[in-house]
């Protein structure tokens, strides 16, 4: 069973930094994409950048130019680099792993961005 294991959620300013980083139980190239997901209270989860195993990254309008999705293949390991927070990318973060149509989750991190 694939395990996806989260970490880098913290507390932080308005404009601040943060990285998130996903460790994934087997080889990042066994899975079709990969992506980071959140979900704020209240709200529906929501995409925020996803990477194809080919390499073609897309971000969510809310975050693009903000957020900078990585994937390092020696590490293996999916990197979120958060920039520019706002109070609004408060949510817990997941990261997601595709093999064919099946979804893979991990537990979540929590990101709060507060002034």
């Amino acid at each position: 069973q694939v395990q996806l294991v989260e970490s880098g959620g913290d507390l932080v300013k308005p404009g601040g930094s943060l990285r998130l980083s996903c460790a994934p139980s087997s080889s990042i190239f066994e899975f079709n994409a990969m992506a980071w997901y959140r979900q704020a209270p209240g709200k529906e989860r929501e995409l925020v950048a996803s990477i194809a195993l080919g390499g073609t990254i897309t971000y969510a309008v809310s975050v693009d130019g903000r957020f900078i999705l990585q994937r390092d293949d020696v590490k293996n390991r999916l990197f979120l680099q958060m920039n520019d927070v706002k109070p609004e990318d408060t949510a817990v973060y997941y990261c997601n792993a595709r093999i064919l149509s099946r979804h893979i989750w991990g537990q979540g991190t929590q990101v709060t961005v507060f002034p």
